[in-house]
């Protein structure tokens, strides 16, 4: 018998298998999903795979939001049901959860080579039980977590990616890009996702977009202007997380994720000047750590966490 476990981005999808409250390593397998027309075929294509064992229960982390037993993926035309793959896989529980609240319920069980501290806090720092997940990848999206008795917590759902930009945040990118460009901004997530870095370049350099990672890579080589573009998102990454550092009070500690958050923690330096930049209430942001999630596995892991 054993639990399957899914994550489910718009690039790829990520199954496992755990048996016995812990995550069969050697099952774990990673599917493109430009190559299934939906992710039931994914599902089959892992079980046959597995030799068809039995499934007891079934927890799948959808980049998109959750309701009723149902979830669509936001960047792929996929869409998931608790009660279709209940029949698919003859499991007596299935659990759709939204991936950053995957995240969410994984950061207990985080350490070693799989989280990174980028800014500590200061010792005896007042705690509260409180931390946060903020997600900067294909998506941007964070979940608010809370200590529990027992040593369980709570991950809440959210969508802050679909959010209005805050006001500094604003006017510091309409002074960088001017008001024309300003229209592909138009919330978080087209400013803090991979599009939105993409999007910044172009529009600092009056060129065409091009993908986030080949901006990454000019910068590594010593490139000026891709150097420039990073500092700016540097930036307002740490503006921005200074906001969320109010809204959400995570003295516990602040968990980035997804391609672009590993992207800055190079930059920390300016990362920390913007996120300590106001004066006002600045003990909330100097009493909070920076982690950085750098598992893998950690949705999965949080997927398991959600079914115990």
């Amino acid at each position: 018998m054993a639990i399957l476990l899914g994550d489910v981005g718009g690039t790829n999808a990520r199954l496992a298998l755990a048996r016995n409250g812990s995550i069969d390593r050697q099952s774990v397998t990673r599917f493109r999903g430009d190559d299934y027309a939906s992710f039931d075929d994914v599902v089959r294509q892992f079980l046959q795979e597995q030799d068809q064992p039995r499934i007891t229960a079934v927890c799948v982390a959808v980049a998109g939001p959750v309701s009723n037993g149902q979830a669509r993926l936001t960047n792929r035309p996929w869409d998931f049901s608790e009660d279709r793959l209940a029949r698919l896989t003859d499991a007596d529980q299935v659990r759709l959860i939204n991936d950053l609240t995957a995240m969410g319920f994984a950061t207990p069980v985080l350490s070693g080579d799989g989280l990174a501290t980028l800014r500590s806090a200061p010792a005896g720092r007042p705690r509260n039980g409180q931390s946060l997940v903020v997600n900067l990848g294909t998506g941007f999206n964070v979940c608010a977590v809370r200590s529990l008795p027992g040593g369980a917590v709570a991950a809440l759902e959210a969508e802050e990616g679909h959010t209005s930009l805050p006001a500094n945040i604003y006017l510091r990118l309409l002074d960088a890009v001017g008001p024309e460009a300003m229209a592909g901004f138009i919330s978080t997530e087209e400013a803090f996702a991979g599009r939105g870095l993409s999007r910044l370049h172009a529009a600092l350099t009056g060129t065409t977009p091009v993908p986030g990672e080949q901006i990454d890579r000019a910068a590594d080589a010593g490139d000026p202007v891709a150097n420039a573009t990073y500092d700016l998102f540097t930036d307002l990454v740490g503006l921005l997380c200074r906001e969320l550092a109010m809204r959400f009070m995570p003295l516990e500690g602040m968990f980035l994720a997804g391609s672009v958050g590993r992207s800055i923690s190079d930059r920390m330096d300016r990362f920390e000047a913007s996120f300590l930049a106001e004066p006002y209430m600045r003990h909330i942001p100097e009493n909070t750590p920076i982690f950085l999630i750098r598992d893998d596995m950690a949705a999965l892991y949080g997927c398991l966490a959600a079914l115990a």
